[in-house]
């Protein structure tokens, strides 16, 4: 099972390298997006938050739900590749071999670990060049990244179901666009007691805010509390749920 799933690993990354304009673009969104608010809305937006502040305290606000975005839309290009050997024949043709099943799903699933850890390095390296400094320590840092990768897991495992289920490589390439979405509807760009009543309670209680409010903690020296079990139970559930789903899927797949 392992050699396979090296293989398949293997055979996931050189996929992604041979196209190397859908990773360009994922990369691209969370750049854009840290651009687009910290040098447009920045000034006005770092004035609103709690005790005031300029344009760094927003890059600063921002930075950790930045991240966030970057493995969602990393995640997102996932459905596509499930639902691209799922519909091509790609699965059909991989249960005739003599290998471990469940290594197709495994290699697809590192391949897209290995695509995010890349992704955060860049979009990182851009936040720090344009001023981002984190008063994490170690263990701020370890506890942030072990998080960011719960995250990366539970949303890659949701993604693959969502390729899996599409009838087209089409549909699965809009299926997981509510991923870009919901942190729009999170504390990722304004602290939720600036939003009306009830936006406010949604973003309280959707799965990104406790994630957002983790990382932005930790990557600030400071104890997350309750934050963190909630970003921890959430990925989680995530992860239980659509691991079955997609792995239901897969079966069906192979068997048609």
């Amino acid at each position: 099972m392992i050699r396979d799933t090296r293989t398949l690993l293997r055979r996931n990354l050189l996929h992604m390298v041979r196209y190397p304009s859908l990773t360009i673009m994922l990369v691209a969104q969370p750049v854009l997006f840290l651009l687009l608010f910290v040098y447009v809305f920045g000034g006005t937006l770092g004035a609103g938050l709690p005790g005031g502040g300029d344009r760094d305290a927003y890059l600063t606000y921002l930075a950790p739900a930045i991240l966030l975005v970057t493995v969602a839309s990393v995640a997102m290009s996932i459905a596509i590749y499930a639902a691209k050997d799922a519909t091509e024949g790609i699965v059909d043709r991989l249960r005739t071999m003599p290998i471990a099943h469940s290594s197709v799903l495994t290699g697809l699933v590192l391949a897209a670990l290995v695509q995010t850890a890349l992704a955060l390095a860049v979009v990182l390296g851009i936040a720090v060049a344009l001023g981002y400094r984190p008063d994490a320590g170690p263990l701020g840092w370890l506890g942030a990244l072990g998080v960011l990768g719960l995250l990366a897991f539970a949303l890659t495992w949701l993604c693959v179901g969502l390729g899996l289920a599409a009838d087209s490589v089409e549909t699965a390439s809009n299926t997981p666009m509510f991923l870009v979405l919901l942190p729009f509807v999170s504390s990722a760009f304004v602290p939720t007691d600036s939003m009306p009543r009830v936006l406010a309670w949604i973003a309280e209680h959707q799965p990104f805010t406790p994630v957002i409010d983790t990382l932005r903690a930790l990557l600030d020296g400071a104890d997350p509390g309750s934050d963190l079990g909630w970003a921890i139970g959430w990925c989680v559930l995530i992860t239980a749920l659509c691991f079955a789903w997609s792995v239901r899927l897969f079966g069906r797949a192979a068997a048609r």
